[in-house]
């Protein structure tokens, strides 16, 4: 009797991880923007070789997408600066919700065709120096 409700949840487990993975990965033929963004330099000052780069996935950050004057869409980062949105066709301007005006930057542009998802990798400027 315990081997049989154990394979029913493992089941259950699976079929949920499965719905769960289909659900975000969009359908042939969908449109949007997919990639990672990162912030450099993640610290002040002259930048040693040792040291090694100064750069950083920009985790759990919200952007909106906007269309001219208008928000479309926002999405978060995740834990490693990755992110997908699916998007109809056209021209959209990203930026970083909160973040501090006149200090780094933080706007990106994408076009996005229909039928494709647009691949990018960002770089933010953290204004640091």
């Amino acid at each position: 009797m315990a081997n049989v409700y154990i394979s029913i949840v493992a089941a259950t487990l699976i079929a949920l991880l499965s719905m769960t993975a289909v659900a975000e990965t969009p359908s042939p033929g969908t449109s949007g923007i997919e990639g990672t963004i990162v912030v450099s330099p993640t610290r002040p000052g002259p930048i040693r070789k040792e040291e090694g780069p100064s750069v950083a996935p920009v985790r759990n950050a919200q952007f909106a997408i906007k269309a001219g004057d208008a928000t479309i869409k926002t999405f978060t980062t995740d834990g490693e600066g990755r992110f997908q949105v699916v998007l109809p066709p056209g021209h959209y301007v990203i930026v970083r919700e909160g973040a501090p005006p006149g200090i780094g930057r933080w706007r990106f542009e994408s076009d996005v065709v229909a039928g494709q998802m647009t691949k990018v990798n960002w770089t933010a400027d953290s204004g640091m120096r």
